[in-house]
Parts: structure tokens; C-alpha cells; sequence
């Protein structure tokens, strides 16, 4: 019943600047145009008043579905607004400097103080006009733009709780603590010096995976030694088939990035690229340079049968839309001997 509820408030929520923008143009827009003589200006001019209230209207769109959208992206998009902004008033300008008549003097004007005297009526008409669709059309934008960030907050926060449940309950699922306490033990019963810093190791993956399941960010620091953590674990289990190798080359390791988000694409190199009779291969790169993060992952396709592997994967993608829209590129390829990911997040708007 709640979540019924929920969505038919969301449904209003979206509806309710679109009945802004139909009131504002059937009804707020005419009425304001026609404070001014225009209907003497129409019947002497009717292709400029036409062309005048043609830009007024798309002005409104332009504003409201591209200009304001853009100033909420990143920063290549909001110099693009600023731009458009600066274009529209250009051509309003331009409008506005078509000499429709020249005005005779009047005996009336005689002691009449204007401030600015060469501005003729119908040229202020269309600023006043210009400035009234400028801010109502961004004063309706901005409002649907804070809506669209709270609601994109909440499917951000649903989804990111999804998948860290889903990826808690991976990480110590019987098989993958079977596997790993195994390793560990056998490094015991060898005598392997690793033995105990590798019983460490686990322990504290565990802990790390626990602790942020309640945190919407963490210091990629943090991310890059979970992976470290977590592909060391893994390779206790591996012959001398399969080479693992991972790279960072780090800037700012104190930015921040969602939790557990990096590591799906870890998981699945050793879910496909792992085999105890074939050969194969993990490379594993991530790179930080002026607040853009880069994750790429390779590895050979090894013959395995596996359930559920598109899951994590469109889970990841559905994380990213949500909470990088416009600011992220994953480019996945797969030719069916190497299932290469790269991934690349601009951290920073």
C-alpha cells in the first residue's frame, strides 16, 4: 500500500511542471502580451509581432529542457548553458534593434523626462516579454530539476542498498568462505609465513564489506585496498595457470566513490577468467588522474559454467545512471576469447 502511495506522488511530482508549463503558456504568456498595444502592432506589422512571440515561445522550451538541464551536469555542459543563455539575449537584441518607424516628435513629449529616450515601445515590450519568459522559464526548471535530484536520490539509495545486500551475501556465501578459510588453513599446516596475514586479510575484507553497507561514500583509498584485499584472496586459490596482476596509479586517493561499485567488475574476471586445466589471465587497472577515475579490466574467457552473470553487471549500470548521469563511460567488449571492461567516471562535476 505504501509503495502504491509513493508512486502516485511521484507520478504528481512529475506532472505537476508540466501543468506549470500549459498554464504559463495558454494563459500567464497571452495575458502579458497583451498589456501592450498589440493589436495595433500586429495590424501594421503582423511578421514581426509573429516572429516576436514565435521566440518567446522558444525561448520557454529552450530553457526549460535544455538550457536549465545543463546547468545541473558537468562542467562542459554548464559552460554550454551560459552559452545558450548569452545567445538567446543576443538575439533578443537583435529583435529588438529592427527599426519597425521612425517616431515623429510630439508636442506632448515636450518636459517629459524619459531615461531612455531612443528605446522605442514595442522595443521594450519585447524585453519586458524577454525577461518574463527568461525567469519564469528558469524558475519552473530549476523547480523541476530539484524534484528530478530528490527523486533520483531516493532510486539512487534503493539501488545502491540492493546491491550491497546483494554483494554482501556473495561475499560470504559458503562456497567463496569454504574456499578461502581452506586456502588459509593449508598455508597454516605448511608452515607459509603468509599464513597469518592472510587469515588478517580475510578478516578484514569481511569487516570492510559490513561497515559499508551504511556508508553512500567512500575514500577510494579505501576501494583500491578492498580490491587488493579481495584479488591477493582470490589467487590463494589458483595454480599456476592463471597470472593475476593489478596496477593503480593514483592521484588523489582521498576522493570519493560508492562503495563496493568497482569490485563487480573485479568478481567477474574470476568468475569467467579462472579455470584449473585452461590457461588464463587477470589484468586490472585502475587510474586516477585530475579527479577521473579509470577501471579497466581484462581477462581470457575460460570454458566455465556460470548462473546470474549479467546481474551484478546491469545492477552496476543501473548504479552509474543514477548516480553519474552524463559524467561516466563503460565500454564492455567481449569477442569470446577476452571479456575486456573499461570504466571511467569523472568524480568531480
Amino acid at each position: 500500500m505504501f509503495i502504491f502511495a509513493n508512486k502516485i506522488h511521484v507520478s504528481k511530482m512529475r506532472r505537476l511542471p508540466l501543468c506549470i508549463d500549459l498554464a504559463f503558456c495558454i494563459m500567464v504568456l497571452p495575458i502579458m502580451i497583451m498589456i501592450f498595444p498589440v493589436e495595433r502592432w500586429y495590424h501594421y506589422f503582423p511578421g514581426y509581432v509573429a516572429t516576436v512571440g514565435l521566440w518567446l515561445y522558444s525561448l520557454y522550451a529552450l530553457n526549460r529542457f535544455v538550457t536549465v538541464p545543463f546547468l545541473f551536469k558537468g562542467r562542459l555542459y554548464i559552460w554550454l548553458g551560459v552559452t545558450m543563455i548569452t545567445l538567446s539575449v543576443i538575439v533578443t537584441y537583435c529583435i529588438s534593434c529592427i527599426m519597425l518607424y521612425t517616431p515623429k516628435p510630439s508636442i506632448y513629449d515636450e518636459g517629459i523626462f524619459r531615461l531612455f529616450p531612443n528605446i522605442q515601445q514595442y522595443q521594450q515590450a519585447v524585453w519586458s516579454l524577454f525577461m518574463i519568459v527568461e525567469t519564469f522559464s528558469f524558475a519552473v526548471g530549476l523547480l523541476t530539476q530539484a524534484n528530478i535530484q530528490r527523486l533520483r536520490s531516493k532510486e539512487v539509495e534503493e539501488e545502491r542498498r540492493k546491491a550491497e545486500i546483494a554483494l554482501f551475501k556473495a561475499q560470504i556465501k559458503p562456497h567463496f568462505m569454504f574456499n578461502t578459510l581452506n586456502s588459509v588453513y593449508g598455508l597454516f599446516l605448511t608452515g607459509n609465513e603468509k599464513a597469518l596475514e592472510s587469515l588478517e586479510r580475510f578478516i578484514s575484507m569481511i569487516r570492510y564489506v559490513h561497515t559499508t553497507a551504511l556508508c553512500d561514500f567512500v575514500a577510494l583509498k579505501d576501494e583500491v585496498d578492498y580490491i587488493r584485499q579481495y584479488m591477493a584472496m582470490q589467487s590463494l586459490r589458483l595454480n599456476e595457470l592463471t597470472t593475476v596482476k593489478l596496477e593503480t596509479e593514483v592521484e588523489d586517493d582521498e576522493l570519493m566513490v560508492p562503495p563496493m561499485l568497482l569490485i563487480t567488475f573485479v568478481e567477474n574476471c574470476f568468475k569467467h577468467g579462472v579455470s584449473p586445466v585452461e590457461k588464463g589471465y587477470i589484468n586490472v587497472l585502475i587510474r586516477e588522474r585530475g579527479a577521473k577515475m579509470t577501471l579497466i579490466t581484462e581477462n581470457h574467457i575460460c570454458r566455465v559454467i556460470t548462473h546470474g552473470e549479467h546481474i551484478g553487471i546491469e545492477n552496476c549500470k543501473r548504479r552509474l545512471d543514477l548516480q553519474y548521469p552524463g559524467r561516466h563511460k563503460l565500454e564492455i567488449s567481449n569477442n569470446g576469447e577476452i571479456y575486456k571492461v573499461k570504466l571511467s567516471i569523472y568524480l568531480s562535476a
